[in-house]
């Protein structure tokens, strides 16, 4: 079926139901970032592959609400498909709801698969349709077009030992079972794969860059139960979780679970991390409390074997990245390079490290215009050559099995502009802010987010994504609760947190600038006036200078940059060839 095609089924099964709007959102019933494609509704129904969007599709209009990051990509992807790209104005807001409550009337019906809808969005559905008249009902049309819907995955699963993660699944629990008691919940479920990662020392194969596996939990004060595809582990992992207190049911079983809750229970249940439909279909007396997954606020903290590990992976890293900038200077002018091979040949640098699982994400390999495209990915269709001028900018990580690293370097080519060096430098300038700010016990990240930005800011230059996210050890490469950005997300930077640090300036067809790092919160200084924190770069490998215009810079700027150099230099230098280690003591040199 073409998507033209797909699109008028949907509408046909609309008619039938008498449902004037039906939403598609970019999620599965674990309410993940990243899908399996058993769950890649979008690409399906409209070609869009982007990571964020929603579709809306009514009888008469069909859309794709995508924000910045998405919007040359979704014009590109979405041509002859019958849908229109509609620009968002914030990212990951709902601003389709609004939309539907002025194009539809009182008494229209709004359908959506509701195992893929979070419970934050069906409650918001839900409040501002209600307000005009508007009802809500669960319906999946896609299902019954997509007649090669890939199956869902059967990958193997592993458990990872206490020495890798530096603590038991049985202590694990009884930390969840403590903050349940302070909530008042008997029981409490848990869908999002990576806090079950987390929570039970397991990993996966089922989610793309994300080492985790398809299951739910449910938890209370004498069991904790975990729903998986029993096939995925062996007889001894099922014997080692038992002992830990841990039984494993079928994948499918959770929903009878839920429904058969003891009367006036209460459960705990994380609204951005849970599907609508599951709380439907709880017992009337089982009352919901919805905060956040304990394990969420538990596993952004690392412990100290984590952080230990954390550095290994960083180190094996920054020794990929090097040889990796050691090639493409040795070989660019001298033989084909493209945006996608240069992708694979920073892939195969990585692999060669011990303990390298597989990329965190897709590569981001950006040379000259499509820098300016935040979340650029070449295609056979859009590669670039990389030639010896201009800028190339590449976001790249990977996933070690014993820490997860993000790293983004924007490349001198050669015969740079001088808007391109003045822009280089004040990317610089807000990174280097960014990662060496003193702080006060209880900052939160939109205050960070506003302090990395400031030395754009002072040339009225601003970019339009977050300045950070959380990074998981061994899991998702964006992890929360905390984030750097503008939202005034009322979560504190506390010690432990891994957190990225990546301003960037993006100018349309001609550049795009990011350079990021990540950094882990420590200890700084305690006196009279609060306990102040600071950041520990985790993430070693040279930053360029070649660009830099030194005159903007402020004296403890050019002494952070030229510290950290040489840092990466005295850390990286003993782990590569004679050759290599010269390459890199000329990259990190002092300005």
């Amino acid at each position: 079926m073409t998507y033209t095609e797909k699109l008028s089924a949907i509408r046909n099964q609309m008619k039938a139901d008498n449902v004037q709007a039906y939403i598609i959102p970019s999620a599965d019933p674990h309410i993940s970032e990243y899908l399996p494609d058993h769950y890649k509704c979008i690409p399906f129904a409209s070609g869009f592959t982007g990571s964020a969007g929603t579709l809306v599709i009514t009888h008469d209009f069909a859309g794709l609400w995508t924000d910045f990051r998405y919007f040359e990509q979704a014009a590109e992807q979405l041509e002859n498909s019958g849908f229109e790209l509609v620009r968002q104005k914030v990212q990951h807001a709902a601003e389709y709801i609004k939309w539907l409550t002025e194009k539809l009337g009182k008494g229209a019906i709004v359908a959506s698969n509701e195992k893929l809808v979070s419970v934050l969005l069906g409650d918001l559905l839900t409040q501002q349709l209600s307000l005009k008249g508007i009802s809500i009902t669960d319906k999946d049309y896609l299902s019954p077009i997509w007649k090669d819907r890939p199956a869902l995955p059967a990958e193997k699963a592993f458990l990872i030992d206490e020495k890798y993660t530096g603590q038991s699944v049985s202590s694990k629990l009884a930390q969840v079972r403590a903050a349940m008691l302070a909530s008042n919940a008997d029981h409490h479920l848990v869908s999002s794969l990576d806090d079950i990662a987390w929570l039970f020392n397991i990993r996966g194969k089922d989610v793309s860059y994300n080492p985790v596996v398809l299951s739910f939990a449910l938890i209370n004060q004498d069991h904790a139960k975990l729903y998986i595809n029993p096939d995925k582990l062996t007889a001894d992992e099922k014997e080692i979780l038992l002992k830990s207190g841990v039984e494993v049911f079928e994948y499918e079983e959770i929903e009878n679970a839920l429904k058969h809750l003891p009367d006036h229970n209460t459960i705990l249940v994380d609204p951005k991390r849970n599907c609508f439909a599951y709380t439907k279909i709880l017992p009337v007396s089982v009352r919901i409390i919805k905060e956040t997954n304990p394990s969420t606020n538990l596993k952004t903290i690392k412990n100290e074997t984590e952080l230990a590990n954390t550095r290994t992976a960083m180190r094996k890293d920054g020794v990929a990245i090097t040889r990796f900038l050691k090639w493409l200077s040795e070989n660019i002018g001298k033989t084909p390079i493209t945006e996608l091979s240069t992708a694979g040949e920073l892939h195969k640098f990585r692999a060669q490290q011990e303990g390298f699982v597989g990329d965190s994400f897709t590569t981001i390999s950006a040379y000259g215009p499509h820098g300016a495209l935040p979340h650029y990915g070449p295609t056979e269709e859009s590669n670039s050559g990389v030639k010896a001028e201009g800028l190339f900018l590449v976001d790249s990580g990977g996933q070690y099995f014993y820490g997860t690293t993000d790293i983004t370097r924007t490349i001198p080519m050669g015969n740079n502009t001088e808007e391109e060096s003045i822009d280089y430098t004040l990317v610089l300038k807000g990174m280097i802010d960014g990662c060496k700010v003193r702080f006060p016990k209880g900052t939160c990240g939109y205050q960070i987010d506003a302090i990395t930005r400031k030395p754009l800011w002072d040339h009225a230059i601003n970019y339009g994504h977050g300045t950070g996210h959380g990074v998981g050890y061994f899991l998702n490469v964006h992890e929360g609760p905390q984030v750097f950005n503008a939202t005034a997300t009322p979560v504190a930077v506390e010690l432990g947190m891994i957190t990225s640090v990546e301003p960037g300036i993006y100018r349309p067809g001609k550049h795009g600038i990011r350079i990021e790092n990540l950094v882990n919160t420590i200890k700084d200084v305690t006196n009279e006036f609060n306990e102040f924190y600071a950041f520990e770069c985790l993430t070693i490998a040279p930053i360029s200078t070649k660009i830099v215009k030194k005159e903007l810079l402020e004296a403890n700027q050019i002494e952070w940059l030229n510290d950290y150099n040489a840092l990466v230099f005295e850390t990286l230098s003993p782990l590569l060839t004679d050759d290599e280690a010269t390459f890199l003591k000329e990259e990190t040199k002092a300005i």
